[in-house]
């Protein structure tokens, strides 16, 4: 009965001890502004909080809200 329990209790101490790791995407961030006439956005780098001005196809722009985060992949981390 002993074994069990320490088999048990070591089962949930190796469960409960894994955490996630934070991992944060260098090529996302905030879109802060926006502009209908270019459909371009302006986004804050998650990694560095640099700022850079993104043109989108009028679908994606439609998707970058204001306020939301949003990635752009084929670019390396600005």
């Amino acid at each position: 009965m002993k074994k069990i329990l320490i088999g048990i209790t070591a089962l949930v101490i190796i469960l409960t001890s894994c955490n996630k790791e934070n991992y944060m995407d260098c090529n996302c961030g905030l879109v802060i502004s926006d502009n209908v006439q270019d459909y371009s956005v302006v986004i804050r780098n998650d990694c560095s909080d640099n700022e850079k001005t993104f043109i989108l196809a009028p679908g994606d722009w439609m998707n970058a809200y204001v306020g939301s985060n949003y990635c752009i992949s084929n670019v390396t981390s600005w």
